[in-house]
C-alpha cells in the first residue's frame, strides 16, 4: 500500500469527521503500531543515554582529577587540569605501592579465574550432560550457593584458613584464590550448565564413536565449542574478583599482600593527614583501567555469549 504524504493527510483531514477514518485505512493497519514503536525508541534510547551519563561522567571527572593537583581538585573540582601532572601516577604507583598491590591483585584473580573457569566448566558440563543419581540437588545446591550472602561466609572462612591443616592460609596467595574460586563457583556452574545444554549432543557422540574417552571429548570437542560461554563467564568472574573488597579486608591483613581494593581503601585514609587527592584519583584510575580494557576488548563475546543460548 502507498503511503501519504503530507498533502494528502492534510486534505483528507479537512473533509470532516471521517477523515482520521479514511486516514488510518489509506496509511494502513501498522500506522498505530509505528507510532507506538517510536516512542517506546525514544523512551528507551533516553534511558540509555541517562545510564551513560551517570557513569561516564564520574569516570571522566577520576581520569581528569588525576592530572590535577590537590589544590585543584578541590577549589575547581570540574575544571580541566590546566598542566598534566604525571607525578601523581609516580606517586600512586611508588610512594603508595600501587603497583604492588597491583601485582598481587593480578597473581589472584589470574590463579582465581582459571581455576574457576576450569573447576566450573568441568561440573557443569557433567551436570548437563550425564544422568545419576543426585544430579539435580547437586545442580540446585550450587542454585542455592548463588543466594547465599557473603556477609556470613566471612567468619567461618576466617577460622577455616587459620585452622586449615599443614599451614594457615591467612594473608596468603593460595588462601584468597581458593576463596575467589569457592565464591564464584557457583553461578560459573549455573550459567555454564544451562550453555552446555544448549550444545549439540551429535558432536560429542561422534567423538566417543571414534574411540575419544570423557576427558578428551569434553577438553578437545565440547569445550572449544563453548568459547563463547566461557568468556562471558570469564569476564563476569574477572570483574566481580578484580573489584572484591569484603573477602581481602577480612582475609588478607598482611599490607605487602594486600589487593587494589584494599590499597585505594587505605590511601583514601591517609588522604586526611598527607592531602594528596592527585594520587588517589590516579590510584583509582590505576585500579580501573584493566577492567575497562578487558571488556573494550572483549564486549563482542561477552554480548554473543549472552545470547547464544536464547538464540539455539
Amino acid at each position: 500500500m502507498r503511503r501519504m504524504t503530507t498533502e494528502e493527510i492534510e486534505a483528507v483531514t479537512k473533509r470532516g469527521p471521517a477523515a482520521p477514518a479514511e486516514v488510518t485505512r489509506r496509511l494502513g493497519p501498522t500506522a498505530g503500531r509505528t507510532s507506538e514503536g517510536g516512542v517506546l525508541n525514544v523512551f528507551s534510547h533516553g534511558i540509555l543515554v541517562v545510564w551513560a551519563l551517570m557513569v561516564g561522567v564520574p569516570l571522566l571527572w577520576v581520569l581528569w582529577s588525576a592530572f590535577k593537583d590537590s589544590n585543584g581538585i578541590l577549589t575547581d573540582p570540574w575544571g580541566l587540569p590546566t598542566v598534566l601532572r604525571w607525578e601523581n601516577w609516580s606517586n600512586a604507583w611508588n610512594d603508595a605501592n600501587m603497583g604492588q598491590y597491583f601485582v598481587n591483585t593480578a597473581i589472584v584473580v589470574g590463579g582465581s579465574v582459571v581455576g574457576t573457569m576450569v573447576l566450573g566448566s568441568m561440573a557443569a558440563y557433567v551436570l548437563a550432560r550425564f544422568t545419576f543419581p543426585g544430579n539435580r540437588f547437586i545442580y540446585y545446591l550450587f542454585v542455592a550457593g548463588m543466594s547465599f550472602p557473603v556477609f556470613m561466609l566471612v567468619i567461618p572462612l576466617f577460622f577455616v584458613l587459620r585452622d586449615f591443616p599443614g599451614s594457615s592460609l591467612l594473608a596468603t596467595y593460595q588462601g584468597l584464590i581458593l576463596v575467589y574460586i569457592a565464591y564464584s563457583l557457583p553461578f560459573t556452574v549455573f550459567f555454564m550448565t544451562a550453555f552446555f545444554r544448549t550444545l549439540p549432543t551429535s558432536v560429542a557422540e561422534a567423538a566417543m564413536i571414534d574411540g575419544a574417552s570423557h576427558t578428551r571429548t569434553f577438553f578437545q570437542v565440547m569445550l572449544p565449542m563453548a568459547k563463547p560461554g566461557l568468556i562471558s563467564i570469564g569476564i563476569f568472574n574477572f570483574l566481580g574478583q578484580w573489584n572484591q573488597y569484603l573477602l581481602p579486608m577480612v582475609l588478607n591483613q598482611q599490607e605487602d599482600k594486600y589487593v587494589l581494593t584494599q590499597g585505594l581503601a587505605m590511601i583514601a585514609l591517609q588522604q586526611g593527614y598527607e592531602n594528596d587527592w592527585g594520587a588517589l584519583m590516579a590510584g583509582m584510575m590505576i585500579a580501573m583501567l584493566p577492567v575497562l580494557i578487558v571488556y573494550s576488548i572483549f564486549q563482542r563475546q561477552v554480548q554473543s555469549g549472552l545470547t547464544a543460548g536464547a538464540l539455539k
